[in-house]
């Protein structure tokens, strides 16, 4: 191996890692070696690899290769394939049917290989990944956003040049995140050159020749190397052999000019065959007898053009050697050798995604044979690897025929490959195949009951949606129901399902009622019972969202009793509707049906590969979860759907899915951590100008993560942006929920008639809505407002009663919230209540992961118990003099009016030093903040200390 020197600055950073990873508090860690061509990011991965496995670790090593970029997980799979199979997840054979469950699959096998092996820790080695298919690149992205806990220590390494925007990605929000150490490697050093490498490998060799070589190789050690052998030889042949110009790729072809016909022959056989490159496989693809070329490795290993790898298989010394002889190889050589490939695979029992790829390279005109392992790789990698699925399914339209007797397999080609791009990012491009699609089936075409123009239809209405296009969503398919002659049934109900779907988003509800109850009595005329639930589905979420609960109800409730009666066959079709039957009942508080059709529904869609719906059912679990408090699991979801959307690559999916991440995490984070607000800004910025009711739900949920960050001017300014002056682009059935915010924020910034006026409308709509948490909500804005006015005893009583309507209605999350935040104002009539209430509050948020109502419970302690609780004193949040003095205000129960008039400020300046005051604080309420001034002036008068000033 060649010598490794000038990389003593980087070895101490790897070695950093390993010291990291195998301490007490060691974890997952990515490093990241990025550099030119031949610059040494291989030779430095090796060393790496050689100092783990000095300390016990468990090393695997995997490579992507350049003309292999299609294999699915191929990286991986080279990196796994010589592992002790008795140590892989028990799991992993039944892995779940879509990308995602694999990743989390493989997520869980390196745990168990890291916890399992011989010695502490493992390291997984990538090289070359610039060249490495999608499926692997979301796998590592997954890796880098969710790190296994474990001691594991992934080490990629890449051509920064050549690196994919998405691997670029991934691993630059690694390093934001502290996952990701990256190295940029650069030129070696002249003296380390010259002095060092050049006597080991040029014996003889004059240092002034030397320097003349690396100053050719500007540094490039491959390069370097390269100019070296050359010139080595010419000195053996007697030449004066001068340094190179015309750059690598020359250098490493004169490498190939002593080799006789016979060995120049093997070497392009290994290079087409890339890590397949056996003995047995060299021989089928040269023609020649195996002791030929074993003599030809032979003398190609003394060369050092080829080294033996695991498994008995062949490579060229370098991926650019590679490069260089597969290209130099004469195009018709090239051809015949990958087709010699293809079938030698095949006889070798290899899977069609292996066998595509030469397929691939050895196509040159229409082969019916060719195109049938495309399309078997295609299906085949469908769900765990869309990306592949669409490439060769492009390679095999490339090279069918224009011809009518292929015009029926052009179209499942095409309507196939559209589905495969609509999964893994390429939603335009899956519109515009679907529109070509469209275009070559005539309305009036006879078939099947089922129309490949409907289903082309349908599936380009769903790509427009999740491209946030839903008026061109909703007038692709109104146009297509009403064209003459029109669709067959069974379509028109397939067309109006989706036109429920899409139409809420680009207009009111009721416009798009009529067009489903038309559905649904199609559906009941053809006896399709999986339709009527599909469309009593949607309606149910409808209605609920326009807030007509007793018509939500009753649609829900014959929508669930359909559902219940079919099959998981029968509902294969249906997961879309069931997901929105689920989000129904959600909103209608229905937690545990909600819950149980989410599951079913999360277990059919990853069986029949539905990832569109997959966030939406995983959303609307995390949505019960968070309701009844299990935030723990709640967040796995949503980081699930997260992942799941920014594979999709849909921004409007992704704006609702990280809207729900960031309401989860508000009650799951400790208080004043900044992150839940950091997503909701994301889900905002994600979601654009639009003004649809995913859009406004955003807004909402950045108010409330306002709030929590002490910004009670921005929470509001956000509701009105999200719901308008008047607040009718709100969710109707959340219109309580959301007051309360606006309530808050009032009460925060003095406004105290205005959080009447808000508190007022919340009773009014929680009483039409009759819904438990709804109601127990609109209690709140008024006890809010009682105790901002000084009526403690009538406020203490509505929260009471709003702990009860939140404990019928099964929401513990705004239970533990109704008796956390009425446990103060009860303590001064009923201590022995509120201590019963403080205690039942935290134990719940504790219990159910909810760290936000945790952290407040423990600043409220003061205020319900006499003795103070036996933990550290409180932080001190390091206020000015200014602000403690406001604090102290706010504590004594002073309006921001009547603080501006005894500091002779303007009430404006108030709100500037109260918005910094919770910023600083973590606190979200007047209450919280005056709990938090009192734990500090009690820690002041017991420990003798002061405040700063």
């Amino acid at each position: 191996m060649t010598p490794l020197v000038s990389r003593a600055t980087e070895l101490e950073l790897l070695d950093s890692v390993l010291d990291r990873t195998l301490g007490e508090d060691g974890g997952c860690s990515v490093v990241d070696l990025a550099g030119t061509a031949g610059i040494g990011k291989s030779r430095l991965m090796a060393e790496f690899c050689r100092r783990a496995q000095a300390r016990g670790m468990t090393v695997l090593r995997g490579r992507a290769t350049e003309y292999e970029q299609h294999i699915p997980y191929q990286p991986f799979s080279d990196a796994l394939a010589d592992h002790d199979m008795e140590l892989t997840d028990p799991g992993a054979k039944d892995a779940r049917g879509d990308r995602f469950g694999l990743q989390r699959s493989i997520a869980k096998l390196l745990v168990r290989i890291a916890r399992s092996g011989p010695g502490p820790g493992l390291v997984v080695a990538l090289d070359d990944l610039h060249w490495a298919d999608p499926a692997s690149l979301e796998l590592l992205d997954h890796v880098v956003r969710h790190p296994p806990n474990a001691p594991v220590v992934i080490v990629v390494a890449r051509r920064d040049r050549q690196t994919t925007a998405s691997l670029d990605a991934a691993l630059t929000r690694g390093i934001d995140m502290g996952t990701v150490l990256r190295l940029n490697l650069g030129p070696l050093a002249e003296r380390a050159c010259v002095e060092v490498l050049a006597p080991g490998l040029a014996p003889g060799m004059q240092p002034g020749r030397a320097a003349e070589l690396y100053a050719a190789s500007d540094g490039n050690p491959l390069y370097f190397l390269a100019l070296l052998q050359a010139g080595q030889a010419g000195r053996d042949a007697g030449q004066d052999t001068p340094p190179h110009s015309a750059g690598l790729g020359s250098v490493l072809l004169d490498e190939l000019t002593p080799l006789t016909a016979s060995e120049r022959r093997t070497a392009e056989a290994v290079a087409v065959l890339g890590d397949r490159g056996s003995t047995a496989l060299l021989t089928m693809v040269t023609g020649r007898d195996e002791a030929e070329v074993t003599a030809d490795l032979g003398a190609l290993t003394d060369r050092d053009l080829l080294r033996p790898g695991p498994g008995g298989r062949w490579a060229l010394r370098h991926p650019v050697l590679r490069a260089v002889v597969h290209e130099s190889t004469h195009p018709l050589e090239r051809v015949r050798m990958h087709r010699l490939a293809a079938d030698a695979l095949a006889a070798a029992g290899a899977p069609a995604s292996e066998r595509a790829h030469h397929v691939e390279q050895s196509l040159t005109g229409w082969d019916p044979q060719a195109v049938a392992v495309l399309s078997e790789a295609a299906e085949r990698s469908a769900a765990t690897a869309p990306a592949s699925s669409a490439h060769w399914l492009g390679v095999a339209l490339t090279h069918l025929p224009d011809q009518p007797q292929h015009a029926t397999l052009r179209r499942d080609l095409m309507l196939r490959r559209a589905r495969a791009l609509g999964v893994c990012g390429g939603l335009r491009e899956s519109r515009d195949l679907l529109h070509e699609v469209i275009a070559m089936s005539p309305p009036d075409e006879a078939g099947a009951p089922r129309s490949v123009r409907a289903s082309a239809v349908a599936l380009c209405a769903v790509m427009e949606r999740y491209l946030g296009r839903y008026a061109e969503a909703v007038a692709l398919l109104r146009r297509e129901l009403a064209r003459t002659p029109g669709p067959s049934d069974a379509d028109t109900v397939e067309l109006g399902l989706e036109l429920g779907s899409s139409a809420p988003h680009a207009t009111a509800y009721p416009q798009v009622r009529a067009d489903l109850a038309g559905t649904l009595d199609l559906a009941r005329a053809l006896g399709d019972e999986v339709a009527q639930a599909g469309a009593l589905g949607v309606a149910a979420l409808g209605e609920t969202y326009e807030g007509n609960m007793g018509a939500a109800r009753e649609t829900s409730d014959r929508a669930a009793a359909l559902v219940d009666a079919l099959t998981d066959h029968d509902l294969a079709g249906l997961c879309e509707p069931l997901a929105r039957l689920g989000w129904a009942e959600a909103f209608l508080e229905r937690y545990a049906d909600a819950e149980r059709h989410a599951d079913r529904g999360l277990a059919i869609a990853r069986r029949g590969g539905r990832l569109y719906v997959l966030p939406h059912l995983l959303l609307c679990k995390a949505y019960v979860q968070l309701q009844t408090l299990r935030l723990d699991s709640a967040r796995e979801l949503a980081d699930e759907a997260e992942t799941i959307a920014r594979g999709i690559g849909s921004d409007e999916l992704l704006a609702f899915v990280l809207t729900n991440k960031a309401y989860t995490q508000m009650f799951a984070l400790v208080p004043g951590d900044q992150a839940a607000l950091a997503v909701a800004e994301e889900a905002v910025a994600a979601s654009g100008t639009r003004t649809n009711w995913w859009a406004s739900i955003a807004w909402c949920v950045l108010a409330q993560a306002a709030m929590h960050a002490g910004d009670p001017q921005r929470a509001r300014a956000a509701v009105l942006r999200g719901g308008g002056d008047d607040l009718n682009a709100l969710h109707p059935s959340m219109r309580p929920l959301i007051l309360e915010i606006l309530v808050n924020s009032a009460i925060m910034t003095g406004d105290t008639a205005a959080a009447a006026t808000w508190a007022e409308r919340a009773r009014k709509e929680a009483e039409q809505l009759n819904l438990p948490s709804q109601q127990a909500s609109a209690l709140r804005s008024t006890a809010h407002c009682l105790a901002a006015g000084g009526d403690t005893a009538a406020a203490a009583e509505l929260f009471e009663e709003a702990v009860d309507k939140a404990a019928r209605g099964g929401a513990v999350l705004w239970e533990a919230f109704s008796l956390l935040f009425g446990a103060p104002l009860i303590a001064a009539g009923n201590p022995d209540r509120a201590r019963a209430m403080w205690t039942r509050a935290r134990q719940l948020a504790e219990t159910g992961g909810a760290r936000q109502l945790t952290g407040l419970a423990d600043a409220f302690h003061p205020l319900v118990h006499d003795v103070p609780p036996a933990r550290p004193p409180a932080p001190d949040p390091g206020l000015s003099a200014r602000e403690r003095e406001i604090a102290a205000l706010v504590a004594d129960g002073l309006t921001t009016p009547a603080i501006a008039a005894r500091l002779f400020l303007s009430p404006r300046t108030v709100e500037s030093h109260l918005s910094r005051i919770y910023r600083k604080t973590g606190v979200t309420s007047r209450a919280a903040l005056a709990v938090l001034q009192t734990r500090l002036e009690l820690r002041d008068t017991t420990t003798g200390t002061t405040g700063p000033t």
